[in-house]
């Protein structure tokens, strides 16, 4: 019989388990990377940046309280270490202004996905990710965000509608600018 989340955690914190805590990492290891990917577009970023997460999430076990799901409190932890990342890159790039490589996109996504999410602001980009990619209900994303549900709604509404103007896509799912050039 395969252990729930809240089993786990209980195990991991009861006990210092490290098995425990192990099968939490093989089992959101991975959606945590492929959304700190689509959040950064730097897979050696993204994973640094879930390495740390579930670090400070085993660290911080105690400071766990179910209230939310272990999913939504390891991304909302993933979610903050990338925030500081971008803080300490903005300081660093205006340091070296001239001399910064735009970041190559993950092959694994489209460059026009990566630049289209780019251009949302964080919280959209938080918030349709968490929905659309990593499978969050709105209640969910905004538990792991910190954000009132309706903001969070508002935030993926937002967000796909200006990512089907930048990929122009219209409303049956076709790429309107490829079908007009064809």
């Amino acid at each position: 019989m395969e252990l729930n989340d809240v089993d786990l955690v209980i195990l991991a914190k009861a006990a210092r388990d490290s098995a425990a805590f192990e099968a939490l990492v093989r089992r959101h290891q991975a959606p945590l990377r492929a959304f700190l990917i689509r959040m950064t577009g730097d897979p050696p970023l993204a994973d640094d940046l879930s390495q740390e997460a579930l670090i400070k999430a085993y660290r911080g076990l105690d400071g766990f309280r179910g209230g939310a799901s272990f999913r939504s409190w390891l991304f909302s932890i993933a979610m903050r270490e990338a925030a500081m990342a971008r803080r300490k890159t903005k300081g660093e790039t205006a340091a070296a202004a001239g001399n910064v490589e735009e970041a190559s996109p993950p092959r694994e996504f489209s460059l026009d996905l990566q630049r289209a999410l780019a251009g949302l602001v964080e919280e959209e980009r938080s918030a349709v990710l968490l929905c659309d990619a990593a499978g969050f209900s709105h209640a969910e994303a905004a538990a792991a965000m910190g954000a009132p549900l309706g903001s969070v709604k508002t935030y993926v509404a937002r967000a796909r509608e200006k990512l089907r103007a930048a990929l122009e896509i219209d409303e049956q799912g076709i790429d309107a600018g490829k079908a007009s050039r064809a």
